[in-house]
């Protein structure tokens, strides 16, 4: 395992031999590191965190550190890392804050500069946040999921997979899966790049616009929406409507506005 000298590396720590770690790197607590993962310099790891395979953590990010949130005393928490992230300068990433929970971060995520995973997040796989997001606590973001760069996100809030938050976006309220968002976090269409680019067949895609048309262009209660997404039979129509009967704590995002609309035709 090549470890620069400079480096403080607890006794506690497992590290796999294939792993390197750069200068001035701190590993503090008893921290579980994967095969072939790099450690830039300056990055520092605390706590009972668990770095999966093949990750390359840039400079000075720092991760495992304690929440922050007024509600920790103190308790074993968690940070867990999938395999083959890239973690960009400056990222944060805290532990769980209740005693036995874990912030979570799935297999290939890409998190760049600056960005900041708050307490309790869990990220599925290949999700990107891009320079500078904020991610509350408890905030959930599916797989393959982007949010533009200086999106903050509120806490307890879910973003579907493949959604696309724009940048600058102030995202208080869930926003369903393969949907895009304006600044005010207000549904302005289809991820349509998103689903070419995940390779989402043609039926599914039929049907995501169809969901899109029923949620926010048709102007119906929310049990007639669901009853209307109920019939959707393709996998990616029924996560739509999986996703609407889930718990929320903080409400779906609406549509933009018709003010908005006119404004930008």
């Amino acid at each position: 395992m090549p470890v620069h000298p400079s480096a403080v590396i607890d006794p506690r720590a497992t590290i796999d031999p294939t792993t390197t770690i750069g200068p001035h790197v701190v590993i503090d607590g008893p921290v579980r590191i994967g095969p072939r993962c790099h450690l830039a310099a300056g990055v520092i790891v605390y706590g009972a965190t668990e770095i999966g395979a093949d990750c390359r953590i840039h400079a000075h990010a720092v991760i495992g550190d304690l929440p922050q949130d007024r509600a920790y005393d103190g308790g074993q928490s968690y940070c867990q890392i999938g395999e083959g992230c890239i973690i960009r300068e400056g990222v944060t990433i805290h532990r769980g804050t209740i005693p036995g929970t874990a912030t979570v971060v799935g297999n290939r995520c890409l998190l760049m500069t600056n960005s900041h995973v708050g307490h309790n997040c869990h990220l599925g796989d290949e999700v990107t946040l891009v320079s500078g997001v904020l991610l509350g606590g408890y905030v959930t973001v599916g797989s393959k999921a982007i949010i533009s760069g200086n999106a903050a996100v509120h806490q307890f809030v879910r973003v579907g997979e493949l959604a696309m938050v724009s940048a600058l976006a102030k995202i208080v309220q869930d926003v369903p899966p393969f949907f895009m968002t304006d600044r005010d976090g207000a549904i302005v269409g289809v991820n349509r790049v998103g689903l070419a680019r995940a390779e989402i067949l043609p039926a599914d895609r039929d049907e995501i616009k169809m969901a899109h048309r029923i949620l926010f262009r048709m102007s119906l209660h929310r049990d007639e929406a669901l009853e209307l997404l109920s019939a959707l039979v393709t996998p990616s129509g029924r996560r739509i409507h999986e996703f609407m009967l889930a718990e929320t704590h903080r409400g779906v995002s609406r549509r933009e506005s018709l003010r908005r609309r006119i404004a930008a035709a």
